[in-house]
């Protein structure tokens, strides 16, 4: 079958576009045949047929970002995100979910039924489910200053590891948000938890939590993933041909989360030392 996933004369967005997994996402989608808009901070080098600066941390970027999106968008990859430290917990959240959810929703008025969205999250959102309540309060606010002051009224709430509340954060939303955007507006709204992957943002990891914990993550598969296995995860789920998958959380960790699940690794040596 020619152009089997779906892509060739599409328009799709991705964030994070000047490196890692949103560089080699952007370079993917080209080479399907779509039309792509990469977004980034910083200058964007991946074959994408236009450029769009966004800061996730301000509120008028993003809201100028969002505007210069032409439409229709037929898929919106989030790849943009910050791997906590050396960045404070709060820029790591705004960034990682705050600003995120609020291009996605400035976005999302143009795409049209059948579109998709794909955030990226981390197998690091593991667990999010014990932490739903206080998520559903962040849900509840109404854009991006709104997100911030409730971040900042309730620190007790999420802070200790920005980076892992972040991604549990994404998980949440997309379990939450998926069930209106589909029924509402007919858009498929997903999340990708990459395991351990070979991009710019690891020598963070391994100086925030070691390396010997990072490598206990890479799962049976025994190695860091590539940020091309990554987006081909995303441009599987964002195809049209997975227009059943809705509101998922998909791991592509090299089985670890299998892994973790079924107490073949345990957990507790997952856990900093004291």
């Amino acid at each position: 079958m020619d152009d089997v996933l779906g892509y060739r004369g599409s328009r799709v967005v991705v964030t994070g576009a000047a490196s890692g997994m949103g560089a080699a996402t952007a370079a993917l989608l080209a080479e399907l045949g779509a039309e792509v808009t990469g977004m980034d901070r910083v200058a964007i080098n991946a074959p994408v047929d236009r450029a769009v600066t966004v800061d996730l941390l301000d509120a008028d970027a993003i809201a100028t970002a969002a505007e210069l999106v032409e439409g229709p968008v037929d898929a919106f990859f989030n790849c943009a995100g910050l791997p906590g430290p050396p960045f404070s917990d709060l820029d790591t959240m705004l960034v990682n979910f705050v600003g995120g959810r609020e291009l996605i929703e400035r976005v999302v008025p143009k795409m049209p039924a059948g579109a998709a969205v794909v955030y990226v999250a981390s197998a690091a959102g593991i667990g999010w489910q014990s932490n739903l309540e206080p998520f559903m309060e962040l849900f509840a606010t109404d854009g991006f200053e709104a997100g911030r002051a409730w971040l900042e009224a309730n620190p007790d709430l999420w802070t200790g590891n920005g980076y892992a509340s972040s991604k549990q954060a994404i998980n949440a939303w997309t379990a939450w948000r998926s069930v209106s955007l589909m029924r509402d507006a007919g858009i498929r709204l997903n999340c990708l938890n990459p395991g351990p992957t070979s991009t710019a943002m690891m020598p963070f990891f391994h100086d925030a939590v070691g390396r010997e914990l990072v490598d206990m993550a890479m799962g049976p598969v025994g190695r860091y993933s590539t940020a091309e296995e990554q987006a081909w995860a995303m441009a599987l789920i964002a195809s049209p041909r997975a227009s059943y998958v809705v509101g998922e959380s998909l791991y592509a960790d090299g089985g670890f989360y299998g892994a973790l699940q079924t107490g073949q690794i345990d957990f507790s040596a997952l856990m900093p030392k004291e």
